[in-house]
């Protein structure tokens, strides 16, 4: 595989972004993960790959360190267990930020992101600060969902998107990419929601402290190997806390308009 190297200055005479690493978290997934890093490597050559396993008792891990031993490109960061995606990508980000990274990608290990679309992704970097892969911008698409978990999906970023007042169509989605002054301006400390709500968090947060975010179409692909970590509790958390922020920001709103 080629070597790592930075993304080309950008055209309006910014300096360029840096190094890119594709994040992605994992647990039970090996029978998707070698698939899903080779076609991310094939996809972005330029960039590396950190995998972020909780423990996985398939031996997800162990899968990993063998793609990390055969190509200099990838890495893997091993936690201790199984802790929420929330916290594997505060993980992830925490060992690029220490790396000087310049760009920072989230993507499922599941298959459901298209690798082939990072390239798209990482291009609108060039307008925003943070990209997110949309679902339901016009070219965006998503193959074989149920009726439920396409409803589910859209009504909860329907209510998302006036609960908080932000004009995203895509608040939920997981596959995204951040320039590293994007996260260093948002308050991970302070996060610490998971699942769903995790991606509202930090969409959130970046609109709400002026970052540009631009909303790229993806093709989302329904997994077809192991089981999805979606429940009900990260449903709950993420209605639950959208509601409060909504909440608070309205109540904000108001006090600084009639106080």
């Amino acid at each position: 595989m080629p070597e790592p190297s930075s993304l080309p200055d950008l055209p309006d005479g910014r300096p360029e972004l840096g190094r890119v690493l594709v994040i992605i978290p994992t647990y039970n997934e090996a029978e998707n993960i070698a698939e899903v890093v080779g076609r991310a490597r094939t996809a972005v050559p330029a960039a590396d790959v950190l995998v972020v396993d909780d423990a996985s008792p398939d031996g997800t891990g162990k899968i990993a360190d063998a793609l990390a031993g055969a190509d200099a490109a990838v890495h893997v960061l091993h936690r201790p267990g199984k802790d929420g995606l929330g916290a594997a990508y505060l993980a992830g980000f925490a060992w690029a930020l220490d790396r000087d990274y310049g760009v920072m990608v989230e993507m499922d290990a599941d298959g459901s992101h298209q690798p082939e679309d990072l390239p798209r992704i990482l291009t609108a970097l060039s307008g925003a600060d943070l990209v997110l892969g949309s679902r339901w911008v016009p070219g965006g698409s998503v193959l074989n969902w149920p009726r439920q978990r396409l409803l589910l999906s859209r009504g909860g970023n329907t209510y998302a998107r006036l609960a908080l007042g932000v004009p995203i169509k895509d608040i939920t989605g997981g596959f995204r990419a951040f320039r590293r002054g994007t996260l260093l301006g948002l308050d991970l400390d302070a996060v610490a929601s998971q699942g769903y709500c995790f991606q509202v968090d930090l969409a959130w947060q970046a609109v709400r402290r002026g970052f540009r975010v631009v909303e790229v179409p993806i093709t989302f692909v329904e997994r077809v190997n192991g089981t999805s970590k979606m429940s009900r509790a990260i449903v709950g958390e993420a209605l639950v806390r959208v509601t409060g922020w909504g909440i608070r920001s309205r109540t904000q709103w108001l006090r600084g308009r009639w106080g």
